[in-house]
């Protein structure tokens, strides 16, 4: 078994990862930055990006989480292709083992391991991903203009995706799986005046269906019951917005997390309940979820870490 030091362990490899270990290497402080399950995060399952800053062709999410990757290497990053599967923070340096067999001393420690989308869990939805299927509708609304769209989901998450969506698309389904939202009222009011939104109450999504991407949705209102319909409408893309889960369990129950499960920050920084172990991306932002947000936040940690340390000496 392989023992390494750091100044900084770096857990997860999504834009706040990544450029958490950029900044960190050109601040000397030599990290080590563990990509986990899925190097890249969340943006390796998404086609084309647009609306990041500095690639006015667009550019998909594997290349540019790539070439994040490959800046923070140029850095002198120690970018390494493994999964910390337990981690100590009850004492600095913090002790992290990895499923290669490697344990890793940090003196300090940056959480990026990001929020995984919630699915409804049909196989359609894996099959048609990417390919009209999504979970982040300000991320891929500019490519359904003048379409039709479904959204699944009946909360204030919901209804701003719906809204978003209803000033790009020509019509927006809003899927319901009750019998009325559970929005604030105030958004409640909004989805319901807006023309080109139509809300199907009491309905489950139970398939997609299309060639080569969505083409519509089988659905089924009053499922289980006497009342039972089924029916089809057509779609070009399905937006997912029945919330996220946080990446958070490895942590837990050492860092204090907020009532929805995300790591809880302080004082407008990234700082954690712990001295020394910072979160950063969507694992701490339950409300924006953006490329560009996470990737500040990393930059925002690796500041941290370095002026702790700093403070430290």
């Amino acid at each position: 078994m392989d023992t390494i030091k750091t100044k900084c362990l770096i857990i997860g490899s999504g834009p706040a990862g990544y450029t958490a270990a950029i900044y960190a290497s050109r601040a000397n402080l030599n990290p080590v930055l563990c990509e986990g399950m899925q190097p890249g995060g969340q943006l390796t399952i998404t086609t084309e990006i647009e609306n990041f800053p500095g690639y006015p062709n667009g550019i998909t999410g594997p290349a540019m989480m790539d070439e994040f990757k490959q800046q923070a290497l140029r850095f002198g990053a120690d970018v390494r292709p493994d999964s910390v599967t337990s981690i100590d923070l009850s004492a600095r340096p913090f002790i992290a083992n990895t499923d290669n067999d490697t344990v890793i001393e940090a003196d300090t420690v940056i959480i990026a391991t990001g929020a995984s989308a919630k699915y409804l869990g049909l196989p359609d939805e894996e099959k048609y991903r990417g390919m009209g299927v999504s979970a982040c509708a300000t991320c891929d609304g500019f490519f359904y203009r003048k379409k039709r769209v479904a959204v699944v989901g009946g909360g204030d998450t919901a209804c701003e995706e719906a809204l978003y969506l209803s000033t790009l698309a020509k019509e927006v389904y809003l899927i319901v799986r009750k019998d009325k939202l559970r929005a604030s009222k105030v958004m409640q009011r909004r989805v319901l005046d807006t023309a080109n939104i139509k809300v199907l109450f009491n309905t489950n999504t139970v398939g997609l269906f299309g060639e080569d991407g969505v083409e519509g949705a089988h659905l089924v209102k009053h499922l289980g019951t006497e009342k039972e319909e089924r029916f089809d409408i057509e779609i070009d893309g399905f937006f997912l917005a029945i919330g996220h889960t946080p990446n958070t369990s490895l942590f837990e129950p050492a860092i204090t997390l907020d009532h929805m499960g995300y790591i809880k920050t302080y004082d407008d920084t990234t700082a954690t309940n712990i001295p020394g172990v910072f979160a950063a991306g969507d694992v701490a932002d339950p409300r924006y979820r953006q490329a560009i947000t996470a990737a500040g936040m990393g930059c925002k940690a690796a500041i941290d870490v370095e002026r702790f340390l700093l403070e430290e000496e």
